[in-house]
């Protein structure tokens, strides 16, 4: 007769056991949260806020914990191009970039829906408020100014968001073609201006020097004789140049005047001619 062997039966808790220790192995693997350096990680207990992790390892329980994490480095927010209108009613296209950073992760999560939106729209509308409480001369010399009140009013708005605005700058105001060419014609006037102005105070200054000069030269002898030979001999350096030398009219009368002296004693001392009778 052959002889029959039975195996063993296989006990239904083995396989069970293993799948279940796979399982929570499984579990406690994925529950290890990474929270980087420039993070931080906002933990829920079943929905409720419970607090805020700092970067490291952290367990955080499926099911019963959840976490969202929040970048606090430095972020840009490109602030597009708004239609404005200025205070002495001129239309402007302006645009800005902004810089926050987020100092309380809960807040920016709890506070708002969209953190990065809502500081956006709340910059376009503060950029057109400004813009419309000013002058164009005003907008295009005191940009400094206007960005620092930008960004005070948007960093005390965003406050409860958890936000710090670090700083504004408005990149490019863009004019109508008609208002570019109607400062383009001031500008030109203005320096029209500038330039007869300076032109007239060198005038004047001239004229005080040559006024100077004169009574110097005037009242010291031989002054004006000295002047004309130093001119002559300035001249005579380039060989080129034809010499006119003008003789003061006072020069010419004197002379006339000793001319006709001479005349008057030659007269006088010709003998008269007698007629005799013969």
């Amino acid at each position: 007769m052959e002889e029959v062997y039975e195996l063993p039966a296989i006990s239904p808790v083995g396989p069970f056991l293993i799948f279940l220790l796979v399982f929570i192995g499984l579990i406690a693997l994925s529950s290890i949260k990474q929270i980087n350096e420039y993070e931080r990680g906002i933990l829920f207990h079943r929905g409720k806020y419970s607090k805020m992790l700092n970067p490291g390892w952290h367990v955080i329980w499926p099911i019963f914990y959840s976490m969202r994490k929040v970048d606090v480095r430095t972020k840009t927010v490109d602030v597009p191009a708004q239609e404005a209108i200025t205070k002495d009613n001129v239309s402007i296209k302006i645009n800005a970039v902004l810089y926050y950073s987020i100092f309380d992760a809960s807040k920016s999560i709890l506070g708002v829906e969209n953190y990065n939106y809502a500081v956006s729209q709340l910059a376009q509308t503060t950029m057109r408020n400004i813009v419309g409480t000013v002058s164009l001369d005003e907008l295009l010399t005191e940009r400094e100014r206007l960005s620092t009140n930008i960004c005070t009013i948007v960093d005390q708005a965003t406050d409860p968001w958890g936000i710090k605005i670090e700083n504004v700058e408005l990149k490019d105001i863009s004019l109508p073609e008609e208002m570019k060419r109607v400062m383009a014609k001031v500008a030109e006037a203005e320096r029209e201006k500038d330039a007869v102005i300076t032109k007239a105070k060198g005038e004047v200054e001239s004229a005080n020097n040559l006024a100077k000069a004169a009574n110097i030269m005037g009242t010291t002898p031989g002054a004006l004789h000295l002047r004309t030979l130093s001119t002559l001999n300035d001249l005579s350096s380039d060989q080129s140049n034809t010499v006119i030398f003008a003789i003061p009219i006072e020069g010419l009368e004197a002379l006339k005047g000793i001319a006709n002296y001479g005349k008057a004693q030659h007269v006088d001392h010709e003998p008269i001619e007698t007629n005799t009778a013969n």
